[in-house]
């Protein structure tokens, strides 16, 4: 059996079909394998017939079928699955050849997989792949990461299917080692959860603050997609509300508001809190969503702590412009979150990332692709060593312009009972970090009365704790500091 394909990918659900047909769309000849063998069978009668497309009906044919270093992408749901199939590949790979996992797997999992199948001789990646089935057909963002020589080999198909920017650049370039891939893309989902439940709130206001109607909401996102908040989650959420039932009634009306989640936002959220890196607003998120999965709870209170009305008074062309700031500025929030925590990973796992080759990878073919991510790009450009997204020149200016904005929406939907959790949370990072003292001193006096865990002083110098014996009958010992 001669090799002559370029890349093999296992798993023929609707993401790997599609990496696989847009592969052979660029010139590349794949080999396609399934677990379940008649699938195979059944892609290449259908989608991939008439394609150049392999099907293979073990791991031996496919492997036999690659050219070396051999390249094996697995689209397999994460977890298990992808360390059964890293054994099941060792026995028939060789040294130099090349696993890549393109799911979405928790980064220390990755970390751990390069490091074992580096000690068997071969190399492996993973690659964060965002943009939906229709990314992956046409054109994704790929987040590779893991081993560096593994680059090299792959570097051509994955530049090749990936989503490209205006002038060509290609949403894809290598990350970093180890887990840096699948970090990026956690925190790329993160955000994504982020810029969602913004967007919902935003419609909540409109829909119950203004009264506005799912036409009425359909032409606010149509004018917004035309602006800075020009997006992908904003154009289809214009899409969205312009689509009917077979009634003619607005189907988005008739969708239980209870919503699902796959972990990656979670996983984000337990990073943060293991560095100590507060991404409150993709927390809040994530809480969200689990707040609204309590269906039953809330139709319950909702009968006990009945609603007042809800609509605010005023000019409507006004809120409306208010709403569009309060947004575009939790916006800022959520990407200064995401930021801050990779730059936090990155110092701790040892990746130097490029922050602004990462905005240019999350321009084109993902779910947060945008007109922002352009001007994240532009900042780090500048100064590839921001601290933070805020302190940008350009984004200091845009995020004065909406603040008084951004406090009238967020005051106004809490004196109007609407729950705006992420505008409000995104608004109170902010206070916090333009506050040059926050109230943390008291904080710390507690810990030290009930817990002898001593203070700092601002007339000491830093890295100098101290202990009270606060009610005179302590002791005289304290406890060790703990700093996060």
């Amino acid at each position: 059996m001669d090799p002559k394909a370029d890349i093999a990918v296992i798993g023929l659900a609707v993401m790997g079909q599609n990496l696989i047909l847009n592969m052979n769309d660029r010139g590349f000849t794949v080999v396609a394998f399934n677990r379940t063998v008649s699938k195979v069978d059944d892609f290449l009668a259908h989608e991939a017939k008439g394609t150049n497309i392999l099907g293979a009906h073990s791991l031996a044919e496919m492997v036999a079928l690659l050219k070396k270093p051999r390249r094996v992408m697995l689209m397999v749901k994460a977890g298990v699955a992808v360390d059964e199939f890293i054994e099941h590949l060792l026995p028939v790979l060789e040294p130099g050849d090349i696993i890549i996992d393109g799911g979405n797997s928790l980064f220390e999992d990755t970390i751990r997989r390069t490091k074992y199948v580096e000690g068997k001789g071969l190399l492996y990646i993973g690659t964060g792949v965002s943009g939906g089935e229709e990314g992956a057909r046409h054109g994704p963002s790929i987040m590779p990461g893991g081993s560096p020589a593994a680059w090299e080999h792959v570097k051509p198909i994955f530049q090749a299917i990936s989503a490209k920017v205006s002038d060509g650049t290609p949403c894809c370039d290598w990350v970093g080692e180890g887990g840096a891939g699948h970090y990026v893309k956690m925190t790329h989902n993160g955000i994504e959860y982020g810029d969602m439940q913004l967007i919902c709130e935003a419609y909540h206001l409109l829909k119950d603050g203004l009264g506005m109607t799912a036409d009425e909401m359909h032409e606010v996102f149509k004018e917004w997609n035309t602006g800075e908040l020009d997006s992908y989650l904003i154009e289809i959420t214009r899409d969205i509300l312009a689509k009917k039932d077979d009634d003619g009634a607005p189907l988005v009306d008739k969708i239980l508001d209870t919503a699902g989640q796959k972990g990656t936002g979670k996983w984000t959220v337990i990073s943060s809190q293991d560095m100590g890196i507060p991404i409150t607003l993709i927390a809040e998120a994530v809480y969200s969503r689990c707040v609204s999965a309590m269906k039953p709870q809330r139709v319950e209170a909702a009968k006990v702590f009945k609603p007042g009305n809800p609509k605010f008074s005023g000019d409507r062309k006004q809120w409306v412009a208010d709403i569009r700031k309060a947004l575009y500025a939790s916006k800022m929030i959520s990407y200064t979150q995401g930021y801050m925590l990779m730059r936090a990973a990155a110092k701790q796992y040892g990746w130097n990332l490029n922050n602004g080759g990462i905005a240019l990878m999350w321009r084109g073919g993902c779910i947060i692709r945008s007109a922002f991510l352009g001007d994240i790009k532009k900042a780090f450009d500048k100064n590839p060593n921001l601290d933070n997204l805020l302190l940008d020149p350009f984004f200091k200016k845009a995020i004065k312009s909406c603040t008084r904005s951004w406090r009238k929406v967020v005051s106004t939907a809490i004196k109007k009972g609407i729950p705006v959790p992420a505008f409000s949370t995104a608004l109170a990072f902010f206070d916090g970090l333009r506050s040059e003292r926050l109230p943390a001193n008291l904080l710390q006096a507690q810990r030290d009365y009930f817990g002898a865990h001593t203070y700092e002083r601002v007339d000491k110098p830093r890295g100098e704790f101290f202990h009270t014996n606060w009610t005179g009958t302590g002791g005289r010992v304290a406890s060790s500091t703990y700093t996060v």
